[in-house]
């Protein structure tokens, strides 16, 4: 039953779903969100870095290493399969097929002990595979983002999405920290409790287990999406639309340099998605190093800036309706940038080249005031991330043609992956020729400061409320 309809230039129905749907899409974020909050965040990579790889130090190379391994497949594979997708209609076997790779490269993560090089290997292959899924599922289903409301009320659903997906996330933590992952001195979860299912904390299985439960996760998640959520009616057999989307491909590659406002702002999103990315893979790292932070101090570090990031995602959805997605990326860039800077200048016994009084071991969590800084500065980049990404896919629907809109989420991904081995890579280079990741984490300053000088330069059109008529047609990039 719809709720709205409106005119879309043929391409798109015409018809919105009810609320159902679009809360079961929205549950997308919820499924996919523990990946990137126990994964590549807060618990597993800290683990890795600390535990599995030789030192910290290598850890963050290596890991930086296989991040872009990863971003460099999805960068080269994104828009010819969101071109494919365009001609053949549906969206919903792609998510499925990707969802897969997800859930299997997440199962095989458990095999990271610590202390064994034999395992190193083989945990970053399964750690590629399932960024290259969920990262794939994330490209299709976002194209499906404007048969779900009318355009004037897309940044609020983005922003929803966000928002949700980050509270997704706090719960996984929760239930990690709480429930399953132990203090190898203590033997105690963060609650108190002894880990679930005899997990032993001397082999780090509550913070293996993480892989495994976001492949679970994912699959009872994101069945709301497939069952309730209309896809896109298919229109050519796979072979066909292998034609047509290539050769639509081309065809928008080469249109691309005469469409200044999206060639800029896929130029700028490139360097501050990489920005970004990196800042969160190597955030947890970063902490671990530099405070000693285990899995519990790390993982409710996380459950606070996940906090922080769904309500700045939520703000940042309206505001993105009320003000426009290039202003809320333009100001979530500048909290970035003072967060990061300011990070730079805390130290375990230092704040700002002040010194104080270093952190003591067995104190309570955060006792430490440079801890106390991180905490703060950790959640402005909270409450900047979730924006900054909510709002690019909405100008990126503002800007692009809508019959073609998976194809330009597809660019949109590549223009986020391209070069998002830079980041990783430059971070591991550095850290590992200077021995320090100060140094490494230091460079984040200049992605973000090049993609604000971008972004100033892309001209969004305004937003024709639903009611108004065609707010679709004729709103391709300037």
């Amino acid at each position: 039953m719809a709720v709205a309809s409106e005119t879309i230039g043929g391409e798109i129905p015409q018809q919105y779903p009810r609320r159902s749907a679009v809360i079961s899409w929205i549950f997308f974020d919820w499924a996919a969100q523990p990946y990137f909050t126990l994964i590549t965040t807060f618990v597993f990579a800290p683990y890795f870095a600390s535990f599995v790889a030789p030192d910290p130090a290598s850890g963050q190379a290596l890991w930086g290493f296989a991040t872009a391994a990863a971003g460099l497949m999805i960068a080269l594979m994104s828009p010819v399969l969101g071109a494919i997708a365009d001609a053949s209609g549906r969206r919903k076997p792609w998510i499925a097929g990707f969802g897969v790779l997800l859930v299997i490269g997440s199962a095989f993560m458990w095999i990271g002990r610590p202390g064994d090089p034999a395992v190193i290997p083989p945990l970053l292959l399964a750690y590629a595979i399932a960024s290259v899924g969920v990262e794939f599922a994330t490209v299709f289903n976002n194209a499906m983002m404007p048969t779900l409301v009318p355009p004037d009320k897309i940044g609020r659903l983005s922003g929803t999405g966000w928002a949700t997906g980050y509270i997704g996330g706090i719960l996984s933590l929760i239930l990690v920290l709480g429930f399953l992952a132990a203090n190898p001195d203590t033997g105690r979860t963060l609650f108190g409790f002894s880990p679930l299912f005899g997990l032993d904390p001397a082999t780090h299985e509550g913070d293996r287990i993480t892989g495994p439960l976001t492949g679970i996760w994912f699959i009872i998640f994101v069945l709301p999406m497939f069952l309730l959520t209309p896809d896109y009616p298919a229109r050519r057999p796979l072979r066909a639309a292998l034609r047509e989307g290539l050769t639509g491909l081309r065809q928008t590659l080469g249109e691309l340099p005469k469409q200044k406002a999206m060639a800029t702002f896929l130029l700028a999103n490139m360097i501050y998605t990489d920005g970004l990315v990196s800042l969160f893979a190597f955030g947890g790292i970063y902490a671990a190093g530099t405070f000693g932070w285990h899995t519990i101090q790390i993982g409710t570090f996380g459950i606070i800036l996940a906090i922080a990031g769904t309500f700045g995602a939520w703000l940042g959805g309206k505001l993105d309706d009320r003000l426009g997605p290039k202003q809320v990326i333009s100001g979530s860039m500048l909290v970035l940038l003072f967060a990061i800077t300011a990070i730079l200048l805390v130290d375990k016994d230092s704040i700002f080249l002040v010194k104080v009084a270093p952190p003591v071991p067995g104190a309570p969590l955060f006792s430490g005031a440079a801890e106390r800084a991180y905490l703060v500065l950790g959640c402005l980049i909270g409450a900047a991330g979730g924006p900054l990404q909510a709002a690019s896919r909405t100008l990126l629907i503002r800007l692009a043609p809508k019959d073609r809109i998976a194809q330009y989420f597809g660019l949109f991904a590549l223009t986020g992956k391209v070069t998002s081995f830079i980041g990783p890579l430059l971070i591991g280079a550095i850290t590992a020729a200077t021995a320090s990741q100060k140094a490494g984490m230091a460079t984040l300053v200049l992605f973000f400061v090049a993609g604000l000088g971008l972004l100033v330069r892309v001209r969004e059109l305004p937003v024709v409320p639903a009611n108004a008529g065609n707010c679709y047609e004729g709103r391709g990039a300037r």
